[in-house]
């Protein structure tokens, strides 16, 4: 069939993606890894820069377990015992077990009663939303969630929908009480970690608010937590938002293994009656296949170290390192959003500027991530930096002496 006019279509539309820096563009391909040398940590070699060492500050891989040996070995043991893939969706040939002790690992991790995994963290959320909000549903949601929670909302339709500003929990109360005069059951759904900002949402006072209003609601409301960036990165022991904010667990608590971790899938973690009705109603995992065995042996594998003296070292190295680069930016007379998370970002507000500080930095072999309108709203264009325990003093250093020859 042909798609002349459709591709033309399609065609005018990137091109004003192009010029309004909306586009995305080609992404970077990398073709090795230089191992930590001397004072320095791990640099990267892209496709078509030759040998050229990069210093990656764009990565989720928050405490550097990708590269584990641990994590790497636990892998490789699973997929010689269980093969490369699952074969199929667990509910149709069964499921294997190195899924069943991760997902048992990952509940006693985070204190709950039972787990269950997705194929990402984004999935999680798109399948746990859903089977949960009824036509008698309120949700309400900070402005700034993830777009997986935007999306998953409007998959939903609830009765209503508020949307209150970022962090602002008057607001939220007053949600809350509007949604009584005509909703069963409320929902409030927030991202722990603002992945643009690297700011938190403040769980303690959004658990008391669910609390005070709780009766109100003929069938409760419930508290959802989407922490993929806080969950290894953030708190003490790398249990995060609800950790660093000494709040009592959400309802459900939905979290990565791809970031922190440095494996691949998402899982989201509560009671037992919830998660035993999200496996059997929740489209994203029946009819979904599974993280491969290997990926669930090495995300056990990496839960076990990050919950060890191990892991609180990596964790205490990654505070410093975060402070270290924080203090940096400011020194040299950059806008940040304060916070102990390792997403620093740098506030550039403006897109022309952002993209030219972006290339500055790979220039300079520094690979940080620029974000514009749309992905952030306009005035609130940045550069996103991503400190991780991978990084040594020197390697912040480097970072920010390549940021003062551009401010110079």
């Amino acid at each position: 069939m042909p798609d002349d006019r459709l591709a033309n279509l399609l065609s005018a539309e990137l091109t004003e993606m192009e010029a309004t820096g909306r586009r995305k563009g080609g992404e970077t391909v990398f073709a090795g890894v230089v191992p930590p040398r001397g004072d320095k940590g791990p640099r990267y070699l892209l496709e078509g820069e030759g040998d050229k060492p990069f210093l990656r500050m764009n990565a989720n891989n928050y405490l550097g377990l990708a590269r584990r040996p641990e994590v790497i070995e636990a892998e490789e043991t699973a997929v010689r015992a269980f093969g490369a893939g699952p074969g199929a969706v667990r509910f149709i040939s069964g499921t294997w077990s190195p899924h069943v002790e991760l997902e048992q690992r990952l509940a006693a991790f985070h204190r709950r009663e039972a787990a269950m995994i997705f194929s990402s963290a984004y999935a999680a959320v798109m399948g746990v939303l859903p089977p949960l909000i009824s036509e008698a549903t309120a949700v309400i949601s900070d402005e700034l969630n993830h777009n997986c929670i935007i999306n998953a909302v409007r998959l939903s339709r609830p009765l209503e929908k508020h949307v209150y500003p970022h962090l602002d929990m008057a607001a939220l109360e007053e949600s809350l009480a509007k949604a009584a005069e005509s909703c069963r059951r409320a929902i409030i759904v927030t991202d722990g970690v603002f992945s643009m900002r690297g700011d938190h949402a403040p769980l303690h006072k959004i658990s008391a608010l669910a609390h005070k209003y709780d009766d109100v609601f003929p069938e409760n409301i419930l508290v959802v937590v989407d922490d993929s960036h806080g969950v290894g990165a953030f708190g003490a022991s790398g249990r995060g938002t609800e950790e660093y904010t000494d709040s009592p667990p959400a309802d459900l608590l939905v979290a990565t293994l791809g970031k922190a971790f440095g494996v691949n899938g998402g899982y989201v973690t509560g009671g037992d009656t919830l998660i035993d009705y999200l496996r059997e109603t929740s489209p994203f995992y029946v009819f979904s296949n599974p993280i491969t065995p290997g990926e669930a042996a090495a995300a056990k594998a990496a839960v076990d170290l990050v919950d060890s003296p191990r892991g609180v070292a990596l964790l205490d190295h990654l505070r410093d390192m975060t402070v270290r680069f924080e203090t940096g930016l400011l020194a040299l007379g950059f806008e940040t959003i304060a916070g102990e998370h390792p997403v620093v970002p740098l506030m550039v507000r403006d897109t022309e500027k952002t993209s030219q500080l972006v290339a500055h930095l790979r220039d300079q072999g520094v690979l940080a991530t620029g974000l514009n309108y749309p992905v952030v709203p306009r005035g609130d264009e940045e550069i996103r930096f991503q400190v991780s325990a991978d990084h040594t003093p020197a390697d912040i250093d480097e970072a920010l002496n390549a940021l003062a020859d551009f401010s110079n």
